[in-house]
């Protein structure tokens, strides 16, 4: 799981808040225009939302090792 956290926040590791991955899909899960996530609301939805994330992570680890990212 943080692997995949750490490949998803390249370019973006001190400031997550702005990568355009994890803006999106923020944006698409919550309906939160990617435009108003600033560091406090990401943080924020974050850990509201850890539980999904967490699952979002755990996916992306599954997806990642059956067709190899």
């Amino acid at each position: 799981m943080i692997r995949r956290l750490w490949k998803l926040t390249k370019g973006y590791r001190v400031a997550p808040w702005k990568s355009p991955y994890l803006r999106w899909r923020l944006e698409t899960y919550l309906g939160i225009p990617a435009d108003a996530i600033g560091p406090a609301e990401f943080f924020r939805l974050l850990w509201r939302h850890r539980r999904a994330f967490r699952r979002y992570l755990d996916w992306a680890d599954r997806m990642a090792a059956r067709y190899g990212g």
